[in-house]
C-alpha cells in the first residue's frame, strides 16, 4: 500500500501514503471513535451531530482533495472555506488541541510510515489554526 520514502506534499503521494479513499476512510472512522470514546474530547464531539455519517464522509473527502487525490470534497458539497464552514462554533485553541489530539491517536493506529504519521500531523495543524483563529473574531 505505501511507497517507502516518498516525498510528502507532491503530487498525490501523500494521498497514496494514507492509503488513498480506503485509508482515509478508516482515519476518519478511528478519528471519530477515538473523540466518541476519550472523554475529554467530549466539548468537541458535541460540536458535531449526534449521526456522524455525513460528518464522516466530509473529512475523508476533505483529506482525499487536501493530501493530493481527487478533490470529492468539492465535487460533491462545493467550494471549501474551512474557517467559514466552522465560523457558527465556539472553537477556542483548547477545542483546535483536542481535534489534534484525536487525529494524532487516530493516526498512531493506521499503518503509515512513522516519519508520514508526523508529517500528516504537522500539516493538520495549519488547517487547525485557521478554524480557531477564525472563531475568535
Amino acid at each position: 500500500m505505501n511507497t517507502p520514502s516518498c516525498e510528502y506534499g507532491v503530487n498525490d503521494n501523500s494521498y497514496k501514503m494514507a492509503g488513498e479513499l480506503a485509508g482515509l476512510t478508516q482515519l476518519v472512522d478511528d478519528f471519530y471513535q477515538i473523540m466518541d470514546e476519550l472523554p475529554e474530547a467530549q466539548t468537541i464531539r458535541k460540536m458535531h451531530p449526534d449521526d456522524l455519517t455525513e460528518s464522516r464522509q466530509k473529512l475523508a473527502y476533505f483529506l482525499s482533495g487536501w493530501l493530493g487525490g481527487p478533490k470529492l470534497y468539492s465535487q460533491n458539497y462545493g467550494t471549501i472555506r474551512i474557517p467559514h464552514a466552522h465560523s457558527h462554533l465556539p472553537i477556542v485553541a483548547e477545542d483546535s488541541e483536542m481535534w489534534i489530539l484525536c487525529m494524532q491517536k487516530a493516526v498512531e493506529k493506521q499503518p503509515y510510515e512513522e516519519t508520514f504519521k508526523v508529517y500528516l500531523i504537522e500539516q493538520l495543524r495549519v488547517p487547525a489554526g485557521r478554524i480557531t483563529q477564525a472563531c475568535r473574531r
